[in-house]
């Protein structure tokens, strides 16, 4: 039985689906407005590993990922500017060049990271038309208000289970605690549906209070609702977004539904650099190209698993270093027990002990760090085998390889051909290097580069064609 810290209601609790053997779960997605970061990966990672694990138990699961690509404003309140024209303003294009430019970035380093894409990527331009069916029924319903100036409010003050979620008095959850608060406000802590735009403004569109663009939190409670229906069974995000952005959404929720729509929320915590939340907007990101260029992505996958989905990750270069050993330490078994064995059969004995540990640790809300200490435990036992040639003891340990460390955990390894092949494209990028040092009569670099290509075993023949490589 799989067991889930449930947000809503402070304690873990039994996976009840709402239909048996499916899973529909909704996570937040990024806003596209910079380079993907250490703090994307915390977040999708997790609940790649979550999704990973119900597949592994039976489940057929639904994910739905939005792509927030307008009306995400600076600061996450009402005023302000708008992150994507923000950033298209520094970069001299459009807003939807910048959107689209992250987006592709972001599905890019997630698929570096072996995170398996949802079953539904949307994008919240492409669905405005919904969104404002949506605010047209909370208004109508009496929960939204029209201001003057063409904003559309929630009217909390209206809705007595705001802060049903992050356990917040009314008086605690005002807007403007970040940022000025709109002086159109009945209240300071109601929050924007629709947001009027002036005529500069390149991503709006014509609603019923004039032109304008949709508030931050309505997206998400719209794109649940259409992929995944009224009620829905986990809604995940990171924990920064608890207050304000999953409130709105609660409570946007239980007007249009008559129920707040998700079972279970589920909330992974931060990133951290020396105890600082890590974040764009604060200007202390590590981008994944930079931590890709140095450890590769695999390396930061394993990083990123090593801590619970529910607990902070502080980046650090020493916690980096122990994931690449460890990696490097299981990468070297597969190699091993890939070598012995070609066929899996279920595991028993030592083994057997260790693969339902693996499941345990999973089963008890998703709890990576004890996955990977019962995983190092039998990269010993699976080294035993490797030394003494068991390949029927192979055969078992293959399966716990495929499902747990393939499978569940999502590690990468290379296989033999592409070592080689990447050893290829090096070897030929080093030659062509040392052909051009020749041509421009840099004898000095000419010569280090056949140095370095004689240490990799390869010796450099001119010809009167230009070249040739031979493996030494």
């Amino acid at each position: 039985m799989i067991r889930i810290y449930n947000t809503r209601t402070r304690k873990k609790e039994d996976f009840v689906p709402i239909s048996e053997g499916r899973v529909g779960m909704y996570v937040c997605g990024p806003t596209v407005y910079g380079p993907p970061h250490l703090g994307h990966a915390k977040s999708y990672l997790s609940f790649d590993v979550i999704r990973r694990f119900f597949v592994f138990s039976g489940y057929k699961v639904k994910y739905v990922q939005n792509i927030t690509d307008v009306g995400h404003l600076v600061g996450d309140g009402d005023e302000g500017e708008d992150k994507i024209a923000r950033q298209a303003k520094l970069e001299k294009v459009d807003p939807y060049e910048i959107a689209y430019k992250y987006e592709c970035d972001y599905f890019k380093a997630m698929d570096a990271l072996n995170i398996e894409r949802p079953s539904i990527s949307a994008r919240a331009t492409g669905f405005i038309i919904d969104i404002i069916e949506a605010v047209k029924e909370i208004v109508d319903k009496g929960y939204g208000y029209v201001t003057k100036e063409g904003n559309v409010y929630f009217d909390v003050r209206k809705y007595p289970n705001y802060g049903q979620l992050s356990n917040r008095k009314l008086d605690e959850s005002v807007s403007g605690e970040r940022i000025e608060v709109a002086s159109d406000k009945r209240n300071p802590e109601d929050f924007a549906l629709w947001k009027a735009v002036d005529d500069k403004t390149l991503m709006k569109w014509d609603s019923p209070w004039g032109v304008g663009c949709p508030g931050w939190h309505i997206e998400c409670s719209v794109l649940s609702r259409k992929f995944l229906g009224d009620k829905f069974d986990i809604h995940g995000g990171g924990i920064d977004n608890l207050f304000p952005h999953h409130e709105c959404e609660c409570a946007q929720g239980d007007i249009l539904t008559g129920d707040v729509p998700m079972n279970y929320f589920m909330h992974n915590n931060l990133v951290t650099v020396n105890g600082t939340k890590m974040g764009k907007s604060l200007g202390n990101f590590i981008t994944l190209t930079e931590l890709f260029d140095k450890y590769g992505p695999m390396v930061v996958r394993y990083f990123i698993l090593m801590s619970h989905y529910r607990s902070i990750v502080d980046f650090n270069n020493e916690g980096l270093k122990t994931a690449q050993k460890q990696y490097a330490r299981i990468a070297e078994m597969v190699k091993g027990i890939e070598k012995l064995a070609s066929t899996e059969k279920v595991p028993s004995g030592e083994l057997k002990n260790i693969f339902d540990a693996c499941i345990e640790a999973m089963n008890d809300d998703f709890n990576t760090p004890v996955l990977i200490a019962e995983v190092l435990n039998f990269v010993k036992s699976a080294n035993t085998i490797i030394s003494q040639g068991d390949n029927e003891k192979a055969k078992e340990a293959l399966y716990v390889v495929n499902n747990i460390i393939k499978e569940v955990m999502g590690l990468q390894f290379e296989t033999k051909a592409e070592v080689e092949e990447k050893l290829d494209d090096e070897i030929d990028a080093l030659a062509k290097l040392r052909w051009q040092a020749k041509k421009d009569k840099n004898w000095a670099e000419a010569d280090k580069l056949r140095a370095i290509l004689l240490e990799k075993g390869y010796t450099i023949k001119d010809t009167k064609d230009g070249y040739e490589i031979e493996k030494n």
